[in-house]
């Protein structure tokens, strides 16, 4: 299952994104993962997150993400929930290839796993693709 908050820079996207993520921890059967690029996440989550800098692993485009996760749920099929923050600074701001990307991991996730993602933008400039999943 996929889902996104959107609005516009500093909206409080990634402070909705916090307390969903120290929320989970408290009520998630399994494995949660946050992924960011850079570390501004790292000392506001729970201990317990595993937590990833997607600089660290070189993703930086939405093929890319898309292969880190799959790769992630191959090898932990424990993970239920994936929080990211700032998927338009990973994958660029193209919006159409954020829609197909979100679409790909609709279908890998299915109902097994719940991807929340923070999206920099006005719900008004996205397009269907990406605003089926608010």
């Amino acid at each position: 299952m996929i889902k996104i908050i959107t609005g516009t820079k500093g909206a409080g996207k990634t402070k909705i994104l916090i307390d969903m993520i120290n929320e989970a921890v408290k009520t998630t059967n399994g494995s949660l993962v946050c992924i960011e690029k850079g570390e501004s996440l790292r000392k506001s989550i729970s201990y317990k997150v595993r937590w990833c800098d997607s600089d660290q692993f070189c993703v930086d485009s939405y093929d890319a993400f898309y292969g880190f996760v799959a790769g992630m749920l191959a090898g932990n099929y424990d993970i239920k929930e994936v929080y990211v923050d700032g998927i338009l600074k990973i994958g660029g701001a193209d919006f159409d290839e954020l829609g197909i990307m979100l679409a790909k991991l609709d279908k890998l996730t299915g109902d097994d796993t719940k991807v929340v993602f923070t999206v920099s933008a006005d719900m008004a400039e996205l397009p269907a693709g990406v605003t089926k999943f608010a």
